[in-house]
């Protein structure tokens, strides 16, 4: 069986990190959209980047933002890939010269062949519940609605947490799974109890 990776998203502080990285994630994520309570200044993620370990992969999420700005943080941030979560087309995915995932919300009127297929240079597809306004609000989505044969690698999101996250890598089998609010104390503050069951779930459906 291989082993399903895992991403921490929404880092905001180093305590946080530092429990990510200790309990064996794969990925962080920070956040690049000032809505969200979890949104990092390009100062602050200077800061937090420095901490990152070797073999510790950076994303930086972005929502439909203006190409110049993901080049400012780019020029001082050093992530290793991007994700994108708004209506950003392939050619937009693709200007910025890193790897990137697209994210999906999920609805039944989706046909999630076509979505991954319009964005062929994609490293992977992260599948998020649908929610007004951007990323999954804690939700989970029908996995049903996710064909058997996807054409990228799989990121599942969407409410995920310690008490579903082996349900759901052994219904799912993904590549990956990405998490944020399922192992928050609060928005933008993580839980470093959380963070190492939610790892722990992943590590025994693995098995």
């Amino acid at each position: 069986m291989s082993r399903t990776r895992i991403k921490i998203c929404g880092i905001t502080r180093e305590e946080d990190l530092a429990s990510a990285v200790a309990a064996g994630a794969d990925a962080l994520g920070f956040v690049f959209y000032p809505p969200s309570p979890r949104n990092l200044g390009i100062l602050r993620a200077m800061e937090l980047a420095r901490l990152v370990p070797p073999f510790v992969t950076l994303v930086g999420l972005f929502v439909n933002a203006d190409p110049a700005f993901v080049r400012s943080v780019l020029a001082s941030v050093p992530l290793q890939f991007l994700q994108f979560h708004g209506e950003e087309d392939a050619a937009y995915c693709s200007q910025f010269s890193l790897p990137y995932i697209k994210a999906a919300r999920v609805t039944p009127s989706l046909d999630l062949l076509e979505y991954a297929a319009s964005f062929p240079k994609a490293r992977g597809l992260l599948l998020d519940a649908f929610v007004e306004g951007y990323g999954g609000g804690g939700k989970t989505f029908d996995w049903e609605l996710i064909p058997k044969r996807l054409p990228l690698p799989l990121i599942l999101s969407g409410g995920l947490d310690a008490g579903n996250v082996a349900a759901a890598v052994k219904a799912v089998r993904p590549w990956a799974v990405d998490v944020s609010s399922g192992v928050e104390a609060a928005p933008g503050i993580k839980d470093a109890e959380k963070i190492a069951a939610f790892i722990d779930g992943v590590r025994n459906a693995d098995v």
